[in-house]
């Protein structure tokens, strides 16, 4: 079942791009239906039967193939095969939406699930490489020369950081003799921290950059966030995509923990993270870019639930599901507003709720998620992360991290008031509608239905005190309010606020930066270990 999944979507793929076909895209839209279809039935099987899924081809001991699919894979393949069918629903009538830009797409898919999917190392550096590459490839799909340098940029940085990860796992096969994750974590129990402090390093580097953790963080909004790429792709990218590298850094944190335990490093990264994305974010005048930022300052967030552990690391994961949901939403949306008012300046766009209501409604429930408004995704997994026995800094950090994303959504929420400064026409498809309503839709039920989904998902039971919920939702409401008076009496005031702020590192930069990281992440296991 698993092999089947993973080449359907690019097996379809090519056969778009060899074949000519009348109706190419309502049959993409068709194949892609029936692949999330498979995706829920093997979630199915696989939470009905309570057991991992396993598959293997090859009868060659080590070097077999081997794929895993457990609760927590099974719940991410369906996500992926939900999102994605959402992006070929919203991108038919787009005139780049031909038979190369779905193979394209369909072959990511298939490498994205593959990340999920496989128990071999090297297979997951293979499919992360090649799905790079498309990446790159869909970054400069419009050929403009900001587009091309931010996809080179991407595609050379991701590169270098990829072969700190193949550096750890060529020591690693030297040392144990196999590729298997899960082989590799039983012999894990036997290892003396030093003996596998180097592959540690090497690896939790690659994974950081996948992650855009502090310091190698840059990559990304010039990937995310780049005018010439298609909504749809800074969509896949921020909303699945880099999913796909916490996920390795949760894999990769069992597997090691055996040996090395890293937490409070991490966890004090994930503050340094949450707290520089939001703060840059702020500070940004183009709508893409302060959405691309956010990530950064989520991922740190995410990062620090791991990093706690227990209930706040089911708070992490689900975390993940719901910033798969809002982000994806909101860099949708940003497309629409950006195709209706021609600029992507937020001091030069207002009134979209004049113009664009069902969008701008839509939009508002990917910004209440994002922010932990009550009764939206964001404030259940939110608060499981915040539950955790924690000191007084890390609840405050995690508090200010919480804190800066209302206020730089205070400012984002700006757009949809006012009057156009300028006569503004929308014409919004129905089908793009429908798309953003379902995804503001799953925000609300998220929320609502929140410890139902943690149930059901990952078979967790999630304690939610309604005192102490009601207790956080307050601390929402007044972070919104001093949000508000904080924008609009100093920020908003702040005249090099309207210039906008940026980092712009050079390649080689950008290189030293993960070289710094990986010399850190060293130091730091060589003081866990001694």
């Amino acid at each position: 079942m698993l092999y089947i999944l993973l080449l359907s979507p690019i097996a379809t793929g090519i056969c778009f791009y060899i074949f000519s076909f009348k109706r190419v895209r309502i049959l993409a839209l068709a194949l892609q239906s029936i692949v999330f279809l498979f995706t829920v039935y093997i979630f199915g099987h696989v939470h009905g039967m309570d057991v991992p899924l396993v598959e293997s081809i090859g009868n060659w001991g080590t070097l077999s193939i081997q794929l895993y699919c457990d609760r927590i894979v099974s719940v991410f393949l369906t996500l992926t095969a939900m999102l994605f069918l959402a992006f070929f629903t919203f991108v038919q009538g787009k005139d780049y939406f031909n038979r190369l830009f779905i193979f394209l797409f369909a072959t990511l898919q298939s490498l994205i699930m593959l990340i999920f999917l496989s128990a071999d190392l090297f297979n997951i550096f293979v499919a992360v490489e090649i799905s790079t590459v498309i990446c790159g490839i869909l970054i400069m799909y419009k050929h403009d020369s900001r587009s091309l340098y931010d996809g080179l940029v991407y595609l050379m940085t991701n590169i270098v950081g990829m072969l700190f990860f193949l550096m750890g796992i060529g020591f690693l096969y030297r040392q144990f003799g196999t590729l298997n994750i899960y082989q590799m974590a039983a012999y894990m129990h036997d290892a003396e921290s030093s003996d596998v402090l180097l592959p540690f390093a090497f690896i939790m580097t690659g994974v950081g950059l996948k992650c855009a953790l502090m310091p190698v963080f840059s990559w990304l909004p010039k990937a995310h966030g780049t005018p010439g790429a298609p909504s749809i792709v800074s969509a896949v990218l921020s909303g699945l995509y880099v999913k796909g590298g916490i996920y390795l850094f949760l894999r990769m944190r069992d597997m090691f923990a055996p040996a090395i335990e890293m937490d409070g490093f991490f966890l004090a990264l994930g503050i340094i993270t949450g707290m520089a994305g939001w703060i840059i974010a702020v500070s940004q005048k183009d709508i893409k870019l302060i959405l691309a930022y956010h990530t950064i300052s989520q991922l740190g967030l995410i990062l620090i639930g791991i990093s706690l552990g227990g209930t706040s690391r089911w708070g992490a994961v689900y975390h993940i599901m719901n910033h798969a949901v809002f982000k994806s939403l909101l860099f949708l949306s940003a497309g629409m507003i950006v195709d209706t008012y021609h600029t992507r300046n937020i001091y030069q766009i207002r009134g979209v709720f004049r113009t664009m209501p069902v969008v701008s409604i839509a939009t508002m429930a990917a910004i209440l998620g994002i922010t932990g408004a009550p009764l939206f995704n964001g404030s259940i997994s939110k608060y499981l992360i915040q539950s955790a026995e924690i000191n007084r800094a890390a609840e405050i950090a995690i508090l200010l991290i919480n804190g800066g994303t209302v206020l730089s959504f205070v400012k984002y929420a700006h757009i949809f008031f006012g009057k156009p400064t300028e006569p503004v026409t929308a014409a919004v498809p129905k089908v793009q509608k429908g798309v953003v309503i379902a995804l503001g839709v799953l925000c609300l039920a998220g929320g609502v239905g929140g410890a139902a989904f943690i149930r059901l998902l990952f078979g967790s039971t999630a304690s939610i005190s309604p005192l102490s919920y009601l207790w956080k939702s307050l601390i929402w409401a007044g972070s919104l309010v001093l949000g508000y008076f904080l924008y609009t009496m100093v920020l908003k005031r702040w005249s090099s606020l309207h210039r906008g702020f940026s980092i712009e590192l050079t390649f080689n930069q950008i290189c030293a930066s993960i070289a710094g990281l990986f010399a850190i992440i060293l130091a730091f296991g060589w003081i866990t270990a001694g």
